[in-house]
């Protein structure tokens, strides 16, 4: 792709607020809005009523991609989207619902699961949950290395195929799982953790999505909040905070660094820190619709700014020295056993053998 059309489709997507993700047919708004935080995770549950009204906000605003997932508050956060879609007054038929399965907690313990009876008892559960008859966007949260991924994928297809979900996607996985998932059915997109300080999808997993057509969701672009508030959001974390266990949290009198070059920057950029390093994501390319999550109207309002922001290649560059991998520490997740370093699934010719 030449540089004068990536620039034009840039621009058509600051402007125009819509974008196709993945080669599938999947349209969204340019930018996401995460939900997981609105009832719990990231300290307490917030009020309803005024989550509600944020979502209504958001989606008159134009931001229409609402991303969820089962295992969020014990299924709340699902059935908070069925409420405010409900409540939207006609608002739900302009909405792309985003959710997950695969992690479950078994006698006090977290796992994966892709077997596929569970696949489809989670759909269906998640249906009744947001109160809608086919979720847009159905990803596996995270991938089952006991069961190979070709079983897991051969239910999504069932699903698609009845009308239960129109497009699968995937979260936190390896490229060779990427590759054998969209084998069997089409993935329309790749959630992964991607900012300024976390990068490692850089390598393998971002070329292979580009190469197979599947469009690459951004969580946690603001560095689950490090990079718009920097040490005062980790001083002030309550007890119950997930972030409290995350070893790159523990590290912030290192880490900090990063957050007051990111400040520097956007003070001569007349931006927030939060916008300059949300603006970083936007500009890795078109195929990008990152999730920015938050609980309040002011910071919502703050990242859809960030659309408008135009960074030069010469920026870019300065803003990744900052975070290069020496200058950070402590290890992106707390349980990195359930992410994509462990994505691997059995070879397929195992599962048979085992019938």
């Amino acid at each position: 792709m030449s540089g004068e059309s990536e620039e034009k489709r840039r621009e058509e997507k600051r402007m125009v607020g819509k974008v196709k993700l993945g080669s599938q047919g999947l349209v969204v708004s340019a930018q996401g809005l995460g939900c997981m935080g609105m009832t719990g995770t990231y300290g307490l549950p917030k009020p309803e009523p005024d989550m509600i009204n944020l979502i209504h906000h958001a989606l008159h605003s134009g931001v229409t991609f609402l991303d969820t997932s089962d295992v969020y508050a014990s299924n709340a956060n699902e059935i908070l989207i069925g409420k405010a879609l409900k409540q939207g007054g006609g608002l739900g038929d302009k909405v792309q619902i985003a959710t997950k399965f695969g992690i479950r907690h078994v006698d006090g313990k977290t796992e994966a699961c892709g077997d596929p009876a569970y696949v489809r008892s989670s759909c269906e559960a998640s249906l009744k949950r947001l109160d809608i008859d086919c979720i847009d966007l159905y990803y596996i949260h995270r991938i089952d290395i006991r069961v190979p991924i070709e079983v897991t994928m051969g239910e999504l297809k069932k699903l698609v195929e009845e009308g239960k979900v129109k497009y699968v996607g995937l979260s936190e996985a390896c490229a060779s799982t990427i590759r054998r998932a969209h084998a069997v059915h089409p993935i329309t997109a790749v959630q992964n953790e991607w900012s300024l300080w976390s990068r490692d999808l850089e390598h393998e997993i971002v070329p292979t999505c580009r190469e197979l057509g599947i469009g690459i969701v951004p969580y946690s672009p603001i560095g689950r909040g490090f990079l718009a508030s920097g040490p005062s959001l980790v001083h002030n974390l309550i007890d119950t905070d997930y972030r409290k266990r995350m070893p790159r949290f523990q590290n912030v009198d290192h880490n900090k660094t990063v957050f007051e070059r990111v400040k520097e920057m956007a003070t001569r950029k007349g931006c927030t820190a939060a916008q300059l390093a949300l603006a970083w994501v936007h500009h890795q390319g078109t195929d990008v619709v990152p999730i920015p999550g938050t609980t309040k109207l002011e910071n919502f309002n703050q990242n859809i700014g960030a659309l408008s922001i135009k960074l030069t290649a010469e920026e870019m560059g300065e803003l990744e020295s900052f975070a290069s991998s020496e200058a950070v520490k402590g290890e992106r997740h707390a349980a990195m056993h359930m992410t994509w370093i462990n994505s691997e699934t059995p070879p397929l010719s195992s599962w048979k053998a085992n019938l």
